[in-house]
């Protein structure tokens, strides 16, 4: 049968305009940057959100080239498109630009609604303790009380003798979203940073072997330096990953051992929980944790832990 044309024109119109707004909305989410948190010296506890020129440069001041800008990374992701195309314009403005000297980072998202954590998520991690590959995600939490900035300390807890690194490839949640398909998942990910979940293995394996009192005290959750948005990252699934405690290296692998990617676990976790923007995901950890050297490791006051991620940067955190 013919169809009218009349019609026939009207969805063609309407097909293409929405293939464009998909465009759009994929070429703004992805614009290159590394988007930060942070307060000015002398400033007191204000919160601000900018841009780096690079990683380690100086910082675009985003609520001073536009007033009307949130104040806190959550607050800016659930503008959606409206807050990273102005991130976007005052990066390529050059204005309002703090030097790095004047700033102290703070981690990239605070108080999120959920901190999602996947364990034995790297293939090499779990030849190191003889374990079987998982056939699905295994989730657990911390709490968002234990996220601390990319150079604050990890406070030592006297309740444990056992406190542990791991470095993680972390991401962030951009939109509002559940049941995801596992295709379309990458379009719900703001952008990626470098994690470690700090683990107090004595805690870990008490409580009913629930991890979660193990894994959540306050400052178990450095993060940063920056949310580098996914168009930066080339492939999030093939960066070098690694941990240095005092200088030596401890664990040192590449994301491409991951099970489980993040569009999977995205697409998972979402069959079960509404994702909101600023939900941080701890993808997992590589082998050289403390818990497993023959005779165990485990950190003590004074020492410095490096954690970093090809194209991502590093945290460094003292442990006190």
């Amino acid at each position: 049968m013919r169809l009218p044309l009349r019609p026939l024109g009207i969805f063609i119109k309407l097909n293409f305009q929405k293939k464009t707004a998909v465009t759009q909305r994929r070429d703004v989410s992805s614009a290159a940057m590394r988007l930060v948190q942070f307060c000015r010296h002398g400033d007191g506890d204000s919160i601000r959100v900018g841009v780096e020129q690079g990683e380690g440069l100086s910082v675009v001041d985003l609520n001073a080239f536009d007033p009307s800008m949130p104040s806190t990374m959550r607050e800016l992701l659930e503008l959606g498109d409206k807050g990273l195309q102005c991130a976007h314009r005052a990066l390529e403005s050059g204005q309002c630009v703090v030097d790095r000297a004047q700033i102290k980072l703070l981690s990239p998202i605070l108080a999120p609604e959920k901190v999602v954590c996947v364990g034995m998520n790297y293939r090499d991690h779990c030849l190191e303790q003889n374990a079987p590959i998982p056939k699905e995600p295994i989730i657990f939490c911390k709490f968002p009380s234990a996220i601390t900035g990319p150079y604050d300390d990890i406070t030592l807890p006297s309740e444990s003798q056992e406190v542990d690194w791991e470095v993680e490839l972390a991401f962030v949640i951009g939109r509002r979203g559940k049941h995801i398909r596992e295709e379309d998942a990458l379009s719900y990910v703001a952008g990626f940073t470098v994690a470690n979940d700090v683990s107090a293995r004595d805690w870990q394996n008490r409580n009913g072997k629930q991890w979660l009192l193990g894994k959540t005290f306050d400052s178990f959750c450095p993060l940063g330096p920056a949310l580098v948005t996914t168009d930066t990252v080339k492939d999030p699934h093939n960066l070098g990953i690694r941990c240095l405690v005092n200088g030596d290296t401890v664990q040192s692998s590449n994301t491409d051992q991951m099970i489980f990617k993040t569009a999977a676990l995205v697409a998972w976790v979402s069959k079960f929980m509404t994702l909101t923007p600023g939900d941080v995901f701890l993808t997992g950890t590589p082998p050289g944790v403390g818990v497993f050297k023959k005779p165990p490791i485990f950190l003590k006051n004074g020492d410095i832990v490096k954690c970093q991620i090809d194209q991502l940067g590093s945290i460094i955190n003292k442990v006190v």
